[in-house]
Parts: C-alpha cells; sequence; structure tokens
C-alpha cells in the first residue's frame, strides 16, 4: 500500500519539527550527538507515525547516542513532555539521558555501548516466535556500528532461527565518531548481511515513500530476516551539519552546536502555520497505544520439589543445576536455557533433549548470549544462561552489565570456575568471576557448596525476579552432613541469600568457606580435631556480616578459603565485615595467588597452597 498525499505530507512536518527538538535538546545541554539524531529521524518517524504509534510493536535503538531523535518522536506523539525533555536532556534531574533509556515510554531496552540492542532485538523477535505472535519486531543500528563482533553473532543468530520478524534498519550515513567510515574501518555492510542469509534491500534513507515500500516488501519475506540499508546524510535538514555530512566529516557526530548558530537554523526550519495545522490534525488522527510506562514483567515461576541428594551420593554441582533446570523447564514453559555450544558441559543437555525448541543455542557468542537472555526476559520469559565461568564474566562483562543496567531477569549460571576446571589451564580457570561482577547493582552472585544446596539455590533463583550469577566448579562433590549425620542442605533447608549457614560450631577458631572448598575444610577440621566454627558462605551480593562477625568475636581468629583469586574473593568480603563492624581479629586468608598450570583439581589445590593438607597446617597453627 502507497503513502497517500496527506500520509506523505504530515510525516514529512513531523520530521522537520523533530528535527527542531533535536537542536533544541543538544544546545540546551551543550552535548550529544544531533548529527546522526539527524539523519535517522526521517526513518524513525515514518516507522512511528504510521505503524508503531498505534501498533506499539517493539523498537531497539542499538544505538543508543541517537536518543535526541528517539525523544524526539516520542515527545511529537505526547508520549513524554516535549519542553520537559527539552530542558533536562543529559542532565541529572530528569530520566532523558544521554543514550536511551528504559525507564523512558516507548524505550524498550536501554542502549549505550553498541552491538547488544542488536542481540536484544533480535531476543524480542525469537519471543515473538516462541509465543506464536506475529508483531514486527524494528531494530536500528548505525553503519559503523557493525563493526563490533557482536553484530556478526546477532546476524548469524538470526538467520538460523529464521526470524522473519526481524527488520533492521541501518543508518548508513558513513560516518563514524571521528572520521569518515571509510577512513575508520571499511565494511560491506549489505554483503556481510546477504552472507549470512538475510533479505536485504538498499533504499534511501530520506525518502519516506522509498522506506514505506521497503517496509512492506520486507514484511512480506517469510524465511529470513531483513536490513535495509538507508543511505542517509549525516546532519540532514540542517545546513551547516549537512554540508558536512555530505562530505562524510565526523564534526557533528558527538558535538553540540552553539546557541547562535541553532537559532538561525531553526528560523530555516520553523513551521508555518499550514505546517502546524497539518501536524497537529495529524496528530489527532493518530491512536497512540504506546504504554505510559515499559513496566517489568514478573514471571511466576512453580520452581517443584526440591531433589534430595543422599549421603552417599557422589556428584557436580552443575549436574544438580541440569536437572533443577529440566525439572523447571518441565514445569514452567516460560523457562528457557540457553548456551553457546557448551550443552553437555554446562548441563542443559536435560532441556536440549525435552524442550528443543526451549534451548536455545547460541553458538560460540557469550556476548550475545547473554544480551539475548536479557531481551528474552524483557519479553516474559525465565531464561538460564549458561557458559564457562571464564567467558561469562569476562567476555561478556558488559553485556551483563547493560542487563543490570536495564533491571533485566537473567539467571547467569557459571559452570567450570577455579582451579576446579583442572587441566584446562589458566585460560579457563575463573579465578576473578566474583570480583568482575561485584561492581553491578542488579545482580546477585551466589556460589553452592554441594548438589542439595545447588538444587535450591537454583530453584529459588528461577522464582526470584531480577539478575544472578551463580559460580561453580568441575570437579564431582559429596553431599555435605550435618553434625547429626544427616544431608545438611537436604530435608527442610531452604535456600535464602545474604545467610550464611553454620555447618560445625567451636570456639577457637573461625573458617569460613564457599563453593568446593567447604569440603576440604571440613576434611582438615575434622582431621585436627572440633572446637572450630564452619561458615559456609554461598551468597557474596548480598553477604552476611552478622553470621562471620558474631563468630569472629567469639574465636578471635579467622581462616577464609576459597577457590578464587585470595586478593578479590570470600577474605577480602570477610575483612570488610569485620572492619565496618569494628573487629580487629588476624584473618589469613587462603586461595589463588597467581594463575595456575593444567592439572587435575586436587594437584592443582596443592600447588596453589590451599589444599586440604595446608589447611590443616594453618588450623593447627591457629590452634597452637
Amino acid at each position: 500500500m502507497n503513502l497517500t498525499s496527506d500520509q506523505l505530507a504530515f510525516v514529512k512536518i513531523f520530521a522537520k519539527s523533530c528535527r527542531r527538538s533535536i537542536l533544541q535538546m543538544v544546545t540546551n545541554a551543550q552535548s550529544g550527538h544531533p548529527g546522526g539524531s539527524l539523519s535517522c529521524v526521517d526513518y524513525l518517524s515514518l516507522l512511528y507515525t504510521l505503524r508503531v504509534a498505534e501498533s506499539n510493536e517493539p523498537v531497539v535503538v542499538s544505538n543508543g547516542h541517537i536518543s535526541p531523535a528517539v525523544y524526539s518522536v516520542l515527545a511529537e506523539l505526547g508520549v513524554i513532555p516535549k519542553e520537559r525533555v527539552i530542558e533536562t536532556f543529559r542532565k541529572p534531574v530528569d530520566i532523558y539521558e544521554g543514550h536511551v533509556n528504559r525507564k523512558v515510554p516507548g524505550v524498550f531496552y536501554g542502549t549505550g555501548p553498541l552491538g547488544i540492542g542488536a542481540s536484544v532485538a533480535s531476543a524480542f523477535a525469537l519471543g515473538e516466535k516462541l509465543r506464536k505472535a506475529d508483531d514486527m519486531v524494528f531494530l536500528l543500528m548505525g553503519d559503523g556500528e557493525n563493526q563490533e563482533g557482536q553484530a556478526y553473532e546477532m546476524m548469524n543468530f538470526a538467520s538460523k532461527y529464521k526470524l522473519n520478524n526481524l527488520l533492521l534498519f541501518v543508518d548508513y550515513n558513513e560516518v563514524q565518531l571521528t572520521d569518515s567510515l571509510a577512513e575508520i574501518m571499511p565494511l560491506n555492510v549489505a554483503g556481510h548481511y546477504a552472507a549470512a542469509g538475510w533479505h536485504v534491500q538498499e533504499v534511501d534513507g530520506h525518502d519516506f515513500e522509498a522506506m514505506w515500500a521497503a517496509i512492506q516488501a520486507a514484511e512480506a519475506v517469510k524465511d529470513r530476516p531483513s536490513v535495509l540499508i538507508g543511505h542517509t546524510v549525516m546532519g540532514k535538514g540542517v545546513d551547516f551539519m549537512e554540508e558536512t555530512g555530505l562530505a562524510h566529516k565526523a564534526d557533528w557526530h558527538g558535538k553540540s552546536p552553539k546557541k547562535e548558530a541553532t537559532e538561525e537554523a531553526l528560523k530555516l526550519i520553523e513551521l508555518t502555520e499550514e505546517e502546524a495545522r497539518i501536524l497537529a490534525e495529524g496528530l489527532k488522527g493518530l491512536k497512540v497505544a504506546i504504554p505510559a510506562s515499559e513496566e517489568l514483567p514478573v514471571a511466576l515461576v512453580n520452581v517443584g520439589t526440591s531433589k534430595e541428594y543422599a549421603a552417599e551420593v557422589m556428584t557436580d554441582c552443575r549436574g544438580a543445576y541440569g536437572a533443577a533446570l529440566l525439572d523447571l523447564a518441565t514445569l514452567n514453559p516460560h523457562v528457557l536455557a540457553m548456551t553457546a555450544d557448551l550443552a553437555d558441559s554446562v548441563k542443559t543437555d536435560g532441556v536440549k533433549k525435552a524442550f528443543p525448541e526451549r534451548h536455545i543455542e547460541c553458538g560460540i557468542a557469550e556476548q550475545h548470549m547473554v544480551s539475548t537472555a536479557g531481551g528474552l526476559s524483557l519479553r516474559g520469559f525465565v531464561p538460564f544462561c549458561s557458559t564457562f565461568g571464564a567467558f561469562m564474566t569476562s567476555r561478556a562483562k558488559d553485556q551483563a552489565r547493560v542487563n543490570d543496567v536495564n533491571e533485566t531477569n537473567v539467571k547467569m549460571v557459571a559452570t567450570h570456575c577455579g582451579l576446579s576446571v583442572g587441566e584446562d589451564g589458566p585460560t579457563h580457570q575463573a579465578i576473578d568471576d566474583i570480583s568482575s561482577f561485584a561492581g553491578f547493582f542488579h545482580t546477585q552472585i551466589l556460589e553452592p557448596c554441594d548438589p542439595n544446596q545447588c538444587d535450591r539455590m537454583i530453584r529459588y533463583v528461577a522464582a526470584t525476579h531480577g539478575n544472578f550469577y551463580v559460580r561453580m566448579g568441575r570437579a564431582k562433590t559429596p553431599v555435605l552432613l550435618g553434625e547429626d549425620g544427616k544431608p545438611f542442605f537436604g530435608g527442610s533447608y531452604e535456600f535464602n541469600p545474604g545467610r550464611a549457614d553454620v555447618l560445625r560450631t567451636g570456639a577457637r577458631v573461625t573458617v569460613v568457606a564457599s563453593g568446593a572448598m567447604v569440603t576440604y575444610a571440613l576434611r582438615a577440621i575434622e582431621a585436627v580435631g572440633d572446637d572450630i566454627d564452619l561458615i559456609v558462605v554461598s551468597s557474596f551480593i548480598p553477604f552476611d556480616a552478622e553470621t562471620v562477625v558474631a563468630s569472629a568475636k567469639k574465636t578471635g581468629r579467622v581462616l577464609t578459603v576459597q577457590d578464587h583469586n585470595v586478593d578479590t574473593g570470600l577474605g577480602s568480603y570477610v575483612q570488610e565485615a569485620l572492619f565496618e563492624a569494628g573487629v580487629l581479629v588476624p584473618v589469613k586468608r587462603m586461595g589463588v595467588a597467581a594463575y595456575q598450570l593444567s592439572g587435575t583439581a586436587d594437584e592443582l589445590y596443592e600447588k596453589a597452597g590451599f589444599s586440604q593438607r595446608h589447611i590443616e597446617e594453618e588450623l593447627k597453627k591457629l590452634l597452637a
């Protein structure tokens, strides 16, 4: 269906008015990105006025720095207050941040680091498929953004899952932050997407009729995702900016004009009385369906019945995780398992066999996996994404951080953490993963110490809204027993984050251990005698300072043991808790003090100086 003359006139004036808001925003803030905002505002104006305003289909702007364009469109539609946006843009008095912010009505995911929004949009599209819905998902990316590796991860993923409901618009203005695309890093955008199996169209990004026809052509494609490469001009519509944009210069990518220049430019793009009338009439005819706020969907989860691992069982926590995840997926059709070519290793293979459509294989693309999990969580799913700890917290840290900013509901479960990974060597030994995520504000960090606790922890994580990082080792571990000889974390035990568990009680030394090292510490305590407090820490964020401090006050000496960097893990949390409580007692920290080589877990613990033998020796010194 072609645009009518009235529609064409309306959308042109709408975009013109948005350009005025963009200029006013960045000038008032003396900060922002006007060039790209002006080059893509024609497409956004067309998309929102003729479709999204009434359908409220998801739009993800991956190049989040073009927030002036997004805010101007939403303000023109009356979704957000125009004068307030212009006044407070990039100022700490309101939510109109320099990069699109999910707290702003009409923004589905807050972006900034390039490439991340692309994965989120593909997740939205996949979510629509899983829900058997037919909404389109619209994605906007910059041309230079496609230099990011995550863009290629998304490109292949969307093609694999035949996301024909995903439509990407690439703002191809051929200018990056510091210079032209050709000078910084030339790339064949059309060729790359075509090679990945996408339906590719090239279009004039300022020709409304051509773009509208291309959108309809893309929607007719039923077996693949589509991309519109919109040839645009940076700074389009503002004479002095457009001039440099045509020369592919980066003058106005991230620079705001002076007030005098803006005032002159605004005179040239001032709406006539007739244009103002057409705009008002057109807006009056729209039935804007964009919600007042994008609330977090809270997904209710049936946690089922905890599995009881008997005293004689010897298994790994990752196996317990896989069993619990399969149970959760069986009970809850919105629970998903995700991995990066590691299903057998991270034990999501049970879900893969039982519910293949809900086992999302991302390939060797950890960054894409974590961002995709964030997107799926915002569409009502509960995604468990799993890989090795070294990859989750190093390679995908940025993606997890942006999920944290967006307050998503992602369950990151990492296996093969610490020296427990063994023979794979130092590149795979995640010994800094806790500290890697510790700076986040909306992500809890947990570590189970035996299969019973792991089972209950995973069920708790599934049912509790928010982001979690659960770390665990690779090696098998015995079921921990209480002083009564029964499984300590079995029976009526319930996992609560921020609560440490006292496995053994005593008065002479406090031993604080986590994860696999609880077993080694318990054996060492049994070898040297009783009268020792053994505190199991399974939650770092939040952290139970009260239990640790009370024990340290009682015993007067503390030993910490963890399969993690000795300077940034459990020992640091314990020392901080004691310092803040004003309890000055000696603390001996045991853990990984240097990169280790290949070997079994026991061999590496011995070499690193915190094997059972080493723990016994330290206890004897403290007890002497």
